[in-house]
């Protein structure tokens, strides 16, 4: 198995507005020339992920998105939401916020109400077609499980359809994920390995099957296409 790895804090630490991030995946055809060359390409419409930390009280600002469904994965603290796709929502721990713009678009700020900084996970996928209505979900990943958060086929209503699919698996010790085909996942909690090689926190993943094994509780973003 080919499996290449790109370490989270080898990579520029950026951020803009009340947060700071790094940037893992981020594809030329959506940032150009300013994509940083050590990032990862991606894997079927996702475009890009960051890894970031809200300072205390910090924030996003408010801005709008066009075309792109961007989806949050809070792995510690809170994050209270607002905007013009269900303002006041909060959001704790574990929980998967996901947001379609389509040819409507939305308008949102993210904020971290507490006096710690959080971390989130946000990720942005290109949708199938353009000029579909704006959309939003909410989805709590729970231990033991693997959870859909986005993508399916256009006949259900779960998850918004997209031939991209992004689970969250929340993983007690010795618990596995198996899969087999190409793969993109992100470890955001604990660590494990895939056939003999240890990986961890912040660690990006891509191969061509995977076999992972949790060494402790951990926390596996996995993005594949049907």
């Amino acid at each position: 198995m080919t499996l290449s790895i790109i370490h989270r804090d080898d990579l520029h630490l950026g951020g803009f507005a009340g947060l700071k991030e790094h940037r893992l995946v981020m594809a030329p055809k959506v940032f150009g020339y300013h994509a940083n060359p050590d990032a990862s390409l991606g894997i079927g419409n996702l475009v890009y992920l960051a890894d970031a930390r809200f300072n205390s009280k910090g924030d996003t600002h408010m801005h709008d998105h066009m075309e792109v469904d961007v989806i949050s994965v809070i792995v510690e603290g809170r994050l209270a939401h607002e905007g013009s796709l269900k303002h006041g929502q909060l959001l704790e721990t574990n929980y998967v916020q996901v947001q379609r713009a389509g040819g409507e678009g939305f308008s949102h700020n993210e904020i971290n109400p507490d006096d710690t900084k959080n971390r989130m996970i946000q990720m942005w996928v290109l949708p199938e077609k353009e000029g579909e209505r704006a959309g939003y979900k909410l989805y709590k990943s729970e231990k033991g499980a693997v959870t859909p958060v986005y993508g399916g086929n256009a006949d259900q209503s779960e998850t918004f359809a997209s031939n991209t699919l992004i689970e969250v698996a929340h993983l007690e010790k010795g618990e596995k994920v198996l899969l087999n085909g190409p793969f993109l996942a992100y470890l955001t909690r604990g660590k494990g390995s895939i056939t003999g090689t240890e990986v961890k926190d912040g660690d990006l993943l891509k191969g061509e099957s995977l076999d992972f094994t949790s060494e402790e509780e951990a926390q596996l973003i996995v993005i594949r296409t049907t």
